[in-house]
């Protein structure tokens, strides 16, 4: 079984919310979001009910269409369909998969007023309009995100409890683990950043290691995240699969902002807008924009036609980047594995920094500034978050970079606004040149 640090969140709701309001799990598909719903009504309820709607008998269908107006015969009838007895306040109603059954989902407001039971909804593509039009968006229900199970998630899977403290601890004090325990936990990394944080996935790879059924695992997801499209894009569907197919191309460049003219010499964003919305509500994409002035904060200056394209999972994007090849011409299995990773296949590491920064909360920016008349505002800056109402900038970087001086550039421009400048990078901590070095897998802290 899986431990997700997303239980204690659904905990701390259930205690706070005292049955106040249901709790919307939004996250992309096959991320863990029924099974977590599930493990979580089985141990804190006395019963549960599960009405999963991507597959619902008409029968329940019409219990939410016709028959809301009695909520005394609507929970005996769905008691009885389920044969589960219900418990006041100490039973859970599950409405999985609910942007697939709007009505549902508006019904919230009138079960929560009701007061017998809690409710937990799960969602994909739950932002998109076509999901939420001609229904009322119930005040009563809060959200939460589920991601991919972060680097901890990955290690607790391993068996291992004892590293992420440790190396909290090294990074709030700013000290270096030393050589061994360092190159142990980038060895760990590195199958993380291999198999993913998806479940199925890390379930595949920890029976024996198995990189190869991890692969296929993945593989599946790829080719339901592709069915979805058809499903839930339609009318511009061959413009996200244009989209989606060209993320580890674009990536794989020095600049890896996505360039619409690799897929049209002729294509303009406003025509590929809803596209990108698309892959970033399905939480399929990380979209990280451009802050044009981070002196007036990164929100406000966001150009949202300049923007890179991660993928949620970088997993996934290990698997993308060889969809079309069989798992043992994949090549970038090797070059991780064992530290050989060329500038082109950098792009992995930038992905998973992006990942773990998402985990944590942030909204995803980079600074990017083209100036061929004067050198010194020409700056390519990775990511850019906020600390503590500062500004940190961060670059991703190889063990054998030898200079960054688009963060020198960086800091000198915008030094009144900055807080701590990070470097992320293969190697241990380090203090240099008033930037902070971390390793990689430090980034979950940031």
């Amino acid at each position: 079984m899986l431990k997700r640090k997303i239980y204690d969140a659904l905990s701390a709701w259930r205690q706070k919310s005292n049955g106040h309001t249901a709790l919307l799990i939004d996250g992309a598909r096959r991320v863990g979001k029924s099974f977590i719903a599930e493990q979580f009504a089985k141990q804190e309820y006395k019963s549960y009910i599960i009405i999963d709607f991507g597959n619902a008998p008409q029968d329940i269908l019409d219990l939410f269409l016709y028959e809301s107006y009695d909520l005394d015969l609507f929970f005996a009838k769905l008691s009885a369909f389920y044969s589960i007895v219900l418990y006041k306040r100490n039973s859970l109603i599950i409405l999985d998969e609910v942007q697939q059954f709007p009505r549902a989902r508006q019904l919230i407001k009138y079960l929560v007023a009701d007061g017998r039971y809690d409710y937990l909804e799960t969602g994909s593509l739950i932002r998109l309009k076509k999901n939420t039009e001609n229904i009322i968006i119930p005040s009563e229900e809060e959200h939460i995100e589920m991601f991919p199970m972060d680097f901890e998630e990955f290690l607790w899977a391993m068996g291992d409890e004892a590293t992420v403290p440790l190396i909290q601890k090294c990074f709030e004090t700013q000290k270096p683990l030393g050589q061994a325990l360092h190159r142990k936990i980038m060895n760990d990394f590195r199958q993380y950043v291999l198999v993913g944080g998806m479940p199925q996935s890390v379930l595949a790879y920890i029976d024996g290691k198995n990189f190869e059924a991890s692969d296929e695992a993945k593989r599946r997801i790829l080719r339901l995240y592709r069915d979805d499209v058809s499903k839930f894009a339609s009318g511009y569907e061959k413009k996200v699969y244009a989209v989606f197919d060209g993320i580890p191309g674009q990536l794989s460049k020095k600049e890896k902002k996505y360039r619409l003219s690799s897929l049209n010499i002729n294509a303009r964003f406003r025509a590929y807008e809803d596209t990108f919305i698309w892959l970033n509500e399905a939480m399929v994409v990380n979209a990280c924009l451009n802050a044009t002035d981070p002196t007036v904060g990164l929100a406000l200056s966001a150009d949202y036609a300049t923007q890179k394209c991660y993928m949620a999972d970088t997993g996934l994007l290990v698997t993308h980047t060889f969809m079309d090849r069989a798992f043992t011409d994949n090549e970038l299995y090797k070059a991780i594995l064992f530290d050989k990773l060329d500038i082109n296949e950098g792009m992995i590491m930038e992905n998973i920094v992006a990942q773990m920064l998402r985990r944590n909360g942030h909204k995803l920016y980079f600074y990017s500034r083209s100036d061929s008349v004067n050198r010194e505002n020409h700056m390519e800056i990775d990511f850019l978050i906020s600390r503590e109402k500062k500004i940190s900038p961060i670059e991703v970087k190889s063990g054998n970079y030898r200079s960054h001086s688009s963060l020198d550039k960086f800091r000198k421009k915008f030094s009144q606004k900055l807080g701590a400048s990070y470097i992320l990078y293969p190697k241990d901590v380090m203090e240099k040149d008033g930037i902070l070095h971390l390793p990689l897998y430090m980034a979950m802290f940031l």
